[in-house]
């Protein structure tokens, strides 16, 4: 299959212009999103693997790694020193280790996760390679929602949400956990607010679970180390695809630079509770979108999968009891997206403008 028939490219008039004049180097990469999705975020980690060794290993690489729950486990692996190892310990304990009962608890599920975030560090204190900035984003609540895990307080936000997600910032605030460079989310942009947190040995795997930890199906996470008291939740409700202020990066110091983003949509949705508004589901034109430059799998890739679909969450149900069927099934669709991995590096090394649409 032909790149244009394996990759969706979307990107931002800037983004566009600058493949155009210029082509496309390490050097010219500010940030990489990460967003959630959960078992869809499997799909990119052979793209992971593949962009640190032939991209991010480069010497005087200088990035911004940036997620929200399974974006935010693959960016902290993919910010450590030995990121091949910690890639392989996500996808391992994502894959195998989520063998739920037919009616988990949510504390059944939070221990699983739990686990995730974990393998991910491999049993040390999470460290950074040099030029590397990484942040994982959380959700405090707040206001109505906080100190509560009720259907009824959380269904409340949704329909505050619903009105408006200036609304939903009275139930949620935004809290990152940040360690290397200083990353470019430094003061509030949006009712949301912004809290920053030094990521230590103490609050890692706290920020990790947390980062992941969605309503309803698990547990929050309490009172974090270092961080404002409360119950931490799922980055997504706030940052579901990371639409975020990125100019301020991008075109810091007068050159201008690309927000890269591998993604398994090709859109960007604002907040988890966006997803099934349609109006909110995929802004366009938006100008914090100008340099941005995202791929995701095609349709035409999508068809080639298991269930001709990437990995999701629904699998769990799919599947039930039988965990082997889905491991079968997650690690044959991990496997076919090394060719969408390979595809977009051919196409990075010598890029074709020509199939970028408009984002």
């Amino acid at each position: 299959m032909s790149v244009a028939s394996l990759i969706s490219f979307r990107a931002g008039p800037g983004a566009i212009e600058h493949v155009r004049q210029h082509g496309l180097s390490p050097a010219d990469i500010a940030c990489i999103p990460a967003a959630a999705g959960g078992p869809k975020g499997l799909a990119l980690i052979p793209f992971d693997r593949l962009f640190y060794r032939e991209w991010l290993s480069r010497p005087g690489v200088e990035i911004e790694l940036i997620g929200a729950s399974v974006g935010a486990w693959r960016m902290a692996a993919l910010a450590m020193p030995d990121p091949l190892a910690a890639l392989d310990r996500l996808q391992s304990a994502y894959v195998r280790d989520q063998n739920y009962s037919e009616k988990p608890s949510p504390q059944d599920v939070a221990v699983a996760i739990a686990r995730i975030a974990r393998e991910v560090l491999g049993g040390r204190t999470l460290e950074v390679r040099d030029g590397v900035s990484l942040t994982i984003v959380t959700s405090r609540a707040r206001g109505p929602l906080a100190g509560t895990e009720s259907k009824l307080a959380f269904a409340r936000a949704t329909l505050s949400n619903a009105v408006s997600r200036r609304w939903l910032a009275s139930h949620l605030e935004r809290v990152l956990f940040v360690a290397g460079r200083p990353g470019f989310l430094t003061e509030p942009f949006d009712d949301f607010g912004l809290v920053r947190v030094g990521l230590d040995q103490h609050n890692a795997g706290d920020a990790l679970l947390a980062s992941g930890t969605i309503p309803l199906l698990c547990s929050p996470v309490r009172d974090i180390a270092g961080a404002p008291a409360g119950h931490y939740w799922d980055g997504a409700l706030v940052d579901y695809h990371l639409l975020l202020p990125y100019p301020k990066l991008s075109r810091a110091g007068g050159r201008r630079r690309l927000v890269f983003y591998p993604h398994f949509n090709d859109y960007v949705t604002p907040g988890w509770l966006d997803k099934h508004l349609p109006w909110r589901k995929a802004p366009r034109a938006h100008p914090w979108l100008d340099d941005m430059l995202l791929a995701a799998p095609s349709p035409a890739f999508l068809a080639r999968l298991p269930n001709s679909k990437l990995p999701d969450r629904q699998d769990f149900y799919r599947y039930g009891q039988d965990h082997a069927a889905r491991i079968r099934a997650w690690e044959q669709a991990i496997g076919e997206c090394e060719r969408f991995a390979e595809a977009l590096l051919r196409w990075m090394e010598r890029p074709d403008p020509t199939l970028l649409q408009p984002i």
